[in-house]
């Protein structure tokens, strides 16, 4: 056998350790990026964005006057701290249902992150312009559900409120699945039961009152609407389309 001959055993050395899972874990990342881009992204984009514009329009309240939308029925409304389940539980119901959605036909995605767009957009807006607050219940005694009802208290402080960014956004994912002819009655039933229960938690969390929950349901009726007309659909298909681009470009 030649000795310069290269062996068929012969094969570049792999990375040892944390460096080879290190890349592998990379690769993976970019292979489900380019492979499902919009329902891999979108989701995340969306749900961030909204975040991010809900945080960031605090700073621009402080020193300002606040109003309490409060009214006698608000305080016949149990306070339930258990609830505050559904009312954390409410993320996992959006991003599960962002995803759905995305994997399904694209104008229907398209009009679902359209209109979280619009209504995140222009709730900041509001909150900007017209500052609301409400008297939350002062939480002492012990147990699981009122240590995270304390936690959402103090992350969460009593502001932008009107409209309740949480009644629009569970409302948003029964729109999108209440004229899905393709689901069983069942599942859009429980996207409904879902999203109201949403809506009631928070309530019963007094992380909200009435006005806040019937404003952000008709803010993301409307949006849904506007999102729905050519000019406004056309705009957000081609934002969509490019960041979808630009993530490909960076995945290959």
């Amino acid at each position: 056998m030649d000795k310069t001959a290269k062996s068929c055993y012969d094969t570049k050395p792999r990375p040892q350790g944390s460096q080879y899972d290190e890349s592998s874990k990379k690769d993976m990342i970019k292979k489900l990026l380019k492979n499902y881009t919009y329902s891999a992204v979108m989701p995340i984009l969306a749900l961030l964005y909204s975040t991010l514009t809900f945080s960031a329009v605090k700073f621009l309240q402080i020193g300002r006057v606040h109003w309490d939308l409060s009214i006698p029925a608000d305080a016949a409304v149990p306070f339930l701290p258990w609830t505050v389940t559904i009312y954390l539980g409410s993320f996992v119901y959006w991003y599960l249902c962002f995803v759905f959605v995305s994997r399904g036909k694209r104008a229907e995605a398209d009009r679902l992150f359209a209109t979280h767009f619009l209504t995140a957009t222009l709730s900041a807006l509001i909150f900007v312009l017209f500052p609301t607050t409400l008297q939350r219940p002062e939480i002492n005694g012990g147990g699981l559900w009122n240590w995270l009802t304390r936690l959402v208290y103090w992350v969460d402080t009593p502001e932008n409120l009107f409209p309740s960014l949480h009644c629009s956004t569970g409302w948003l994912c029964w729109a999108a699945l209440r004229r899905r002819k393709d689901l069983p009655l069942w599942t859009r039933l429980a996207a409904l039961l879902l999203s109201l229960a949403v809506c009631v938690s928070t309530l019963t969390t007094r992380q909200h009152v009435l006005a806040d929950v019937f404003s952000g349901v008709a803010l993301c009726e409307l949006d849904y609407f506007l999102a729905s007309l050519p000019r406004v659909r056309a705009f957000f298909s081609r934002l969509f389309e490019a960041v979808e681009r630009r993530v490909r470009l960076w995945a290959e």
